[in-house]
């Protein structure tokens, strides 16, 4: 199961789209600019570095860039007043754009590291880093096998230099205030909880039978919700100075959209349309990969023997979805995902966010549950 990558993720917020291309450019222009500078660093001791950063550039070119936008959305619902400007560091820029691209970069490491645990060498439908690389040493007369090894090890090391980049720019931004230490406790807790997502999705691959729904929702929490949605709320809030409770009740919020973001690109990876998506509707199935809908199919009884059957042997595709279809999986997930982001909107309207933030949380979870994409 992929991390979804969010070409097409989010929605158009009416009433805040200038402000929001001026943080976005800032966030662009941003990343440029430490590419760039470590492209140039590294080239002084590592020629092959130096390039390996510039691939690096390309694959961070692009996408919707969610995760700076809720840093921001989290740093909205608890700003000073506008005529007090966000505090700022001599010549690290502001610690908004700092903290998103922050959250933007980990997002890419863990994209990468995430195809070499797929072993994937596309990524809707442009070829990865490890691809570049692997036809690279295709070139110069290796095996395939050797050649994806090349590939795959290049995406590794990609992926370990975004993060120390990714961690380096959380620190900056948060450095001399007073929620310093509760800002980087925050970006670790995301990289660690990715971390253990990525791990138990990994091992329930590995069961004779699917995994409950209990478990698939803490591992996708873990997984994706977390650090996508969570924890860039979260650490947007305590940027803003916001107290820990606050930012963990917005952290809660951004949680259970997250989750339901999930679950929707669950249903997407098995029933949506490919040429919208950009991705297989087979592969999950075919890897034996522990989704909400194995998970809600395998909770009724008169299916959970069929799956269980079904992940010991090399079954037909078709098979598997004929009896998710029966159990009406896409279903009961499409409502399991509205009545998360039904929660989520409740607990947002306990915490008394300004119009224009809670607007913008009402737009996120509409949209999570129409796209097709």
């Amino acid at each position: 199961m992929s991390l979804p990558n969010w070409n097409a993720a989010l929605p158009n917020l009416n009433g805040t789209n200038a402000e929001l291309a001026r943080y976005e450019s800032s966030v662009e222009a941003e990343i440029t600019r430490v590419v760039q500078a470590c492209a140039n660093s590294s080239a002084d001791y590592s020629a092959a570095t130096g390039e390996l950063w510039h691939r690096i550039g390309e694959a961070v070119r692009g996408g919707k860039r969610a995760r700076p936008r809720l840093v921001k959305l989290g740093y909205d619902a608890f700003s000073p007043p506008r005529n007090q400007a966000p505090s700022e560091l001599p010549g690290d820029g502001d610690r908004v754009v700092l903290l998103g691209c922050a959250f933007e970069l980990l997002h890419t490491s863990l994209l990468m590291h995430d195809d070499v645990i797929d072993r994937d060498f596309t990524r809707r439908g442009r070829p990865t880093l490890s691809a570049t690389y692997r036809n690279q040493a295709v070139a110069a007369g290796k095996s395939l096998s050797e050649a994806e090894h090349t590939g795959h090890s290049a995406a590794i090391i990609a992926g370990d230099l975004l993060l120390s980049a990714a961690i380096s720019m959380a620190a900056r931004a948060g450095r001399s205030l007073a929620q310093a230490t509760a800002i980087e406790t925050s970006f670790q807790r995301a990289i660690h909880q990715a971390g253990a997502g990525e791990l138990e999705d990994l091992l329930y691959s590995l069961e004779s039978s699917p995994a409950t729904v209990h478990q698939v929702l803490h591992m996708e929490e873990l997984k994706t919700a977390s650090y996508s949605f969570k924890f860039p709320l979260q650490a947007g809030a305590l940027l803003a100075g916001a107290t820990v409770a606050d930012a963990e009740a917005l952290a809660v919020v951004g949680g259970q959209l997250g989750l339901a973001y999930q679950l929707i690109d669950d249903v997407l990876g098995t029933f949506g349309d490919p040429d919208e998506t950009g991705k297989s509707v087979d592969s999950d199935l075919r890897e034996g990969k522990s989704t909400i809908l194995t998970a809600l199919a395998a909770a009724q009884p008169a299916f959970r023997g069929s799956l269980t059957m079904l992940r010991t042997q090399s079954p037909a595709i078709s098979s598997v979805r004929s009896v998710l279809e029966a159990a009406d999986a896409e279903g009961l997930a499409r409502e399991l995902a509205d009545d998360l982001c039904e929660d989520a909107l409740d607990s947002a309207r306990q915490l008394g966010l300004p119009p224009t933030v809670s607007e913008q949380l009402h737009s996120f979870a509409a949209h999570i549950v129409a796209r097709g994409a």
